[in-house]
């Protein structure tokens, strides 16, 4: 889509936050290494196939603890780069503390538009319902989380009346939500270099954006950003948690002290971090 809407340079740099690290190549390496060696030491089913896109997969880590909570992450990389196998390392922490984790891979931007996205969430989180037995997993204790593109996914979740979906699935599937670093309206993101791979136009840019929009849901919502963030992620978070502290589902808000946009993840897999242990209190 040629872009319309100028590109404005504060957004640009409190929203493309990669460019604020050094070499982020790296970092994405680190990642990839540490996910590989959680991998290789953890009971797991990989790439479950849940729908019908070449990256429609997830990956399951089971902790060994009977009916464990099920913590779901979906990754962030503004709905256009990254893959879950980057991202395994996250659930480190949780596995070993009894907790089960469902990693969501999807199609990526421009190939798929963000709408197709959030439905393949939805569906990866149906397919976790019916299929939780098959995998010694907890279907009565689903937990949704993400970072950033993730936490978007994540709004939007809680945004979903299941019973449009499918007569059979409950309405309170979703036991609790826990977006991390979350954009909650898009807007703002169009007038950055990150819009071009998205092809965002005003009617999309507003149905995704879970600001405007209440949960259909009472279960707890805990949002949740690094403090170290960017303006414009904060902003995102204060409106939202404003917003949505409207509503019935119980909400809380929290800031991890001093991480940037990147290390409040790599805090959410260590066990003795304030996220973790907060995350860990939350999960039903």
């Amino acid at each position: 889509m040629e872009r319309t809407i100028p590109i404005d340079p504060t957004l640009e740099k409190g929203y493309n936050v990669r460019l604020l690290v050094d070499d982020f190549d790296a970092l994405i390496e680190k990642w990839s290494n540490w996910s590989e060696d959680f991998r290789a030491n953890v009971d797991s089913s990989l790439d479950c196939q849940y729908g019908n896109g070449e990256k429609d997969k997830l990956d399951i880590f089971r902790s060994g603890k009977p009916n464990a909570p099920l913590f779901i992450f979906v990754h962030g990389g503004y709905w256009q780069r990254g893959d879950k196998s980057i991202y395994s390392f996250v659930a480190d922490s949780f596995v070993n503390s009894g907790i089960d984790v469902a990693l969501i891979g999807y199609q990526l931007c421009p190939g798929a538009s963000m709408t197709n996205i959030v439905d393949k969430i939805r569906e990866a989180i149906v397919w976790i319902w019916n299929k939780a037995d098959d995998y010694s997993i907890s279907k009565h204790r689903i937990n949704v989380s993400g970072h950033s593109a993730g936490g978007h996914i994540t709004g939007m979740v809680l945004t979903t009346n299941w019973s449009t979906i499918s007569y059979n699935l409950p309405k309170d599937i979703i036991k609790t939500g826990i977006p991390i670093s979350g954009l909650y309206q898009l807007d703002p993101i169009r007038k950055t270099t990150i819009a071009d791979a998205l092809g965002l136009d005003d009617e999309e840019s507003h149905a995704l954006s879970p600001h405007f929009f209440e949960p259909k849901t009472d279960a707890p919502i805990l949002v949740t950003l690094g403090g170290g963030e960017t303006p414009e992620f904060h902003w995102q978070t204060y409106n939202f948690v404003k917003k949505w502290k409207g509503y019935n589902a119980p909400l809380d808000y929290f800031a991890e002290p001093e991480v940037d946009h990147f290390g409040v993840v790599e805090r959410l897999s260590k066990k003795d971090s304030e996220i973790f242990n907060k995350v860990k209190a939350w999960l039903k």
